[in-house]
């Protein structure tokens, strides 16, 4: 392949054209800069060559991809984050910022699985989501007790399953002692 550079035969080449067009070399077609966003997005390697100097501009085809995505309301880079890259030009550690980037992000994605299981877990460990499903269920018995009829509505919706109707009506007489005793509690 003459448009592949050597050891790179799984890189697809990219041609920029000085009427602005991107040329996909593999696919003999011309592409969008979504195009390279969604190829970015699969895991496609690819190189974008200017088309008459040959230079790589892969640099400037990719931050420009990302101008488009945080002008298009899709916004991920914080203000100060920017500010503090931009800083970081001319300073004696910007040669130690990009090499920090990347590892970085090499520590994310290798970690992204493991903060995604970590979070549901801990959604369903959460102390404050079980006291707030605690609360929900006193609410609707508290006002099923000021309310009379209030808890037949929703049953008319949604009526009990077999068997169902009894241990519900135990969990809220359990509630309701319980409302009862912080009440004479909050009266002491």
């Amino acid at each position: 392949m003459a448009e592949t550079a050597s050891g790179e035969d799984n890189t697809v080449i990219i041609k920029k054209y000085a009427n602005r067009r991107l040329y996909n070399t593999r696919s003999s077609s011309y592409i969008t800069l979504e195009h390279l966003a969604k190829m970015t997005r699969e895991g496609v390697d690819y190189k974008v060559l200017d088309a008459k100097s040959g230079a790589d501009i892969t640099h400037t085809i990719l931050t420009q991809i990302i101008m488009e995505e945080e002008s298009n309301g899709e916004q991920m880079l914080p203000v100060n984050f920017l500010r503090e890259l931009i800083s970081m030009y001319g300073n004696q550690m910007q040669s130690l910022i990009p090499h920090y980037l990347e590892a970085s992000m090499e520590n994310f994605r290798a970690n992204q699985a493991k903060l995604a299981k970590a979070f549901e877990d801990s959604l369903g460990n959460n102390p404050l989501a079980k006291l707030a499903e605690q609360n929900m269920a006193m609410f609707r018995a508290a006002s099923s007790a000021f309310m009379p009829g209030a808890e037949k509505q929703p049953e008319a919706k949604a009526p009990p399953a077999a068997g169902e109707s009894n241990g519900d009506l135990s969990a809220l007489r359990d509630q309701m002692a319980e409302i009862q005793k912080r009440l004479d509690a909050l009266g002491k």
